[in-house]
């Protein structure tokens, strides 16, 4: 593995840069510019799967040389898929229905190395389950966090971490939209351990 090798976001999401910073490994950010709508009859897991791919090799061409790094996320309650609220209201009615029960957020990670043709990639599915909520706790979270851009509506990083009785997953940063366990895998196994 040439250690010159350039490492790449395929991603302009500040939480996952913050994320990918905490590896302490130079890199840099790209656009992917991919249209995230799903695909009929397809699941949560294989629309993340999906997109994950899809952004890794939009921006793939633009960095030949480079190991990008493509990951995406998507929420889900039963058949209801949990999107960004975008605004006050929507977010308080997506905490209102997610009061009491349990969410499936699931990240897919996408490492290619577009030099040599391979790419490796992980699923990481994430079960968080909402304490009950009633009309003042969402409307006091809301208030102080205005997770506006964040599906589900409740930053586990932040204060909506309060919001939440339990979290069962294999990796906590997988929450977050980048999961962090499963890239140091594929950048070892992509020749480029985080230590080491």
């Amino acid at each position: 593995m040439d250690e010159r090798q350039q490492l790449v976001l395929a991603s302009t999401s500040a939480y996952r840069r913050a994320l990918l910073e905490r590896l302490g490994l130079p890199f840099e950010c790209a656009a992917p510019g991919v249209d995230e709508s799903p695909r009929d009859g397809e699941s949560p897991e294989q629309t993340a799967q999906r997109l994950a791919r899809a952004k890794a090799a939009a921006v793939a061409p633009r960095f030949p040389n480079a190991l990008v790094i493509g990951s995406d996320q998507v929420a889900s309650l039963g058949a209801l898929r949990l999107e960004k609220p975008g605004n006050h209201a929507n977010a308080a009615r997506q905490l209102a229905t997610l009061s009491g029960q349990t969410a499936q957020f699931d990240t897919a990670l996408c490492l290619l190395d577009g030099a040599r043709g391979r790419h490796w990639e992980r699923l990481v599915p994430c079960r968080v389950t909402f304490r009950r909520l009633d009309a003042q706790t969402i409307e006091t979270y809301l208030r102080r966090e205005q997770p506006y851009d964040c599906a589900g509506s409740a930053k586990s990083e932040g204060l909506g971490i309060a919001l939440i009785e339990r979290i069962d997953t294999q990796d906590p940063t997988a929450l977050i939209g980048l999961p962090l366990i499963a890239l140091c895998e594929l950048l070892a196994a992509a020749g480029r351990p985080v230590v080491g």
